[in-house]
């Protein structure tokens, strides 16, 4: 039964680092559930990723047409 374990252990690893998360991407908003989520990239690598309600979206979406208007 030892031998059996270490497989399985051997397995998961081996398919987890077959599938690498890379931090980099577009910017990107999702709707998930009954949130938002946001992915913001950043300078130098990875993202910045953010749940909003609806609510703090439209107000994140004003205050931004007000800076860049």
């Amino acid at each position: 039964m030892g031998d059996l374990a270490v497989g399985s252990v051997w397995r998961e690893l081996s398919m987890a680092a077959m599938k690498p998360r890379t931090g980099d991407g577009p910017l990107e908003a999702t709707k998930e559930g009954r949130g938002i989520v946001m992915r913001v990239p950043l300078e130098g690598g990875g993202r910045l990723v953010v749940e909003l309600t609806p609510d703090e979206a439209a107000a994140l979406g004003d205050e931004l047409k007000n800076v860049t208007s």
